[in-house]
């Protein structure tokens, strides 16, 4: 699949995810909304219902407080007075002229008392028939009447309602009714939340507290008047808070929460496909690579093998022992090197599965890196370059891996080799020294060098250094990570100093034995 194909693919359901989680969020922000109107709403109801209640309970009391001391004013005037004065404390004189001429005489009879109700009786005093025709100006006379004893009503309220808001708010409420007025109105709106609740008065002093009222969560509370009906100056307000109320906001919109769990759940399968997928295509192209690139990692030892075999047939060479024994020497080593590269593609084959087994024995540092120069000096100088060796390190004991290590020096000796400038000579200088009880080892080249972005990704697996139009370097990406890895496992440190069109420099610092 092309990668732009991938990207696409990426783009669409990335939106889609996008779009998806988008309407999930906007529905359970409406949803949290809603319930919190919904829940205001609810509570406001309860709060009005609760203060007219409060309100018409006062007025109640007051009406029956007053009426009994009305009846008791009453009884004892009329004890005082008489018997014959109960019937007819007060008596209205009408007289009403009828449609023919007629005149109708009325009486209305009633007790003084402005708090309890007239007791009235009408009786005509002369007249015939006068009853069908009189009958409209009787309706009017009783709706002034009726007007009138409301307007006594009215006055009665008033004075109960100016009385009793002088009077002290705690002696207005009874704070078992008003709680249970809440608890009632609460539940009769779906409200069966725990709740806290203070009474305030005008000057925001609290008179009335619960037990687990709490006044930094007012904020998040309602606040309502008790008795509306009395004066701004005498004012006093409930304030009641739900501990609760988040959970219970936030419980209408849980049956939402799986359904994006699961939206992020896929996005993140989606993108870790994503990523292996991309992994599996990188991979594709090493494989492609490996095929390709096989041949050029193991050209240079079978062409040293074959250019060590020609001078053997050479009868100048055999006339020379020594010349005879270097030249049978090269093609010991390079076929050494030719087993180690086939071990290296075998090792980090199984880097993933992190099964590499070093096998540590004490050897000479200094002498294992002289014999790995001495074999690559042929390559060196068939490039036009030269290696210079400076084994300065006194103490060079080491627990190595011979295999391994020399895997190494080969890969960064190579490395210097492939990335060496076209139009200048290469040099080589390795080193050696002991820095306290540490075995230091720099090898160093006037390459085309690293430029500082890339240099912190170089021991990274499967990265290559971008070389242009330099180089047609042939590679795997792998043979810095493969160094790393030996070094880190053989309890040492590498690090890269490069300088772009300069030169780079690395440096292995490994543990003596005797520190061991």
């Amino acid at each position: 699949m092309k990668k732009s194909t991938i990207w696409l693919l990426v783009l669409i359901m990335g939106m889609t995810f996008i779009g998806l989680l988008y309407l999930q969020i906007s529905y359970m922000e409406a949803m949290v909304k809603m319930r919190n109107e919904q829940f205001t709403e609810a509570v406001k109801r309860s709060l009005y219902r609760v203060s007219k209640s409060l309100e018409l309970e006062e007025t109640r009391r007051y009406l029956d407080e007053d009426i009994e001391e009305t009846q008791k004013k009453l009884l004892s005037s009329l004890t005082r007075e008489g018997e014959a004065d109960i019937d007819y404390a007060q008596r209205d004189h009408f007289a009403i002229m009828n449609a023919d001429g007629t005149i109708s005489n009325f009486e209305f009879k009633g007790y003084s008392s402005d708090t309890i109700e007239r007791k009235v009786s009408i009786t005509p005093r002369h007249g015939s028939n006068t009853i069908p025709r009189t009958s409209k100006a009787m309706q009017d006379i009783l709706k002034g009447q009726y007007l009138y004893r409301k307007a006594l009503l009215d006055e009665v309220i008033f004075k109960i309602l100016a009385k009793s808001s002088s009077r002290p708010v705690m002696e207005r409420i009874n704070i078992k009714k008003l709680n249970d007025y809440l608890k009632a109105d609460l539940q009769n709106n779906g409200l069966n939340l725990p709740y806290q609740f203070a009474i305030i008065d005008k000057d925001g002093h609290v008179v009335y507290k619960t037990r687990n009222y709490k006044p930094e969560e007012d904020k998040n509370g309602f606040t309502q008047i008790l008795f509306p009906n009395d004066p701004p100056s005498r004012l006093n307000y409930l304030k009641i808070s739900f501990p609760s109320q988040r959970n219970y906001i936030f419980t209408s919109v849980k049956f939402m929460i799986p359904s994006f769990i699961f939206t992020i759940i896929m996005l993140i399968t989606f993108l870790f496909t994503i990523v292996i997928a991309f992994r599996q295509k990188r991979l594709t192209e090493m494989k492609n690579d490996f095929i390709n690139n096989m041949t050029h990692e193991f050209k240079t030892p079978i062409s040293t093998i074959s250019l060590a075999a020609q001078m053997l047939n050479d009868p100048e060479v055999g006339k020379s022992p020594a010349m005879f024994k270097h030249i049978s020497g090269v093609i010991n080593d390079e076929t050494k090197r030719l087993r180690f590269q086939v071990e290296k593609v075998l090792q980090m084959s199984m880097f993933d599965r992190q099964k590499t087994t070093l096998k540590l024995n004490a050897l000479d540092a200094n002498e294992l890196v002289k014999n790995v120069v001495g074999t690559f000096k042929l390559k060196v100088e068939k490039c036009g370059g030269t290696i210079e060796t400076d084994l300065d390190a006194t103490e060079s004991g080491v627990m190595l891996d011979e295999m391994h290590f020399t895997n190494v020096v080969f890969n960064l000796l190579d490395n210097a080799v492939k990335y060496a400038k076209e139009n200048e000579s290469l040099q080589l200088i390795v080193r050696t020294w002991n820095d306290g009880d540490k075995f230091e080892l720099s090898i160093q080249d006037n390459g085309i060098g690293i430029k500082k972005e890339d240099l912190k990704k170089i021991f990274e697996k499967f990265y290559r250094v971008p070389t242009g139009n330099l180089h047609n370097v042939k590679g795997f990406g792998l043979g810095l990570a493969y160094v790393m890895k030996i070094v880190r496992d053989h309890k040492g440190t590498i690090r890269a100093e490069s300088e772009y069109n300069v030169g780079t420099k690395f440096i292995i610092t490994l543990p003596l034995i005797k520190n061991k």
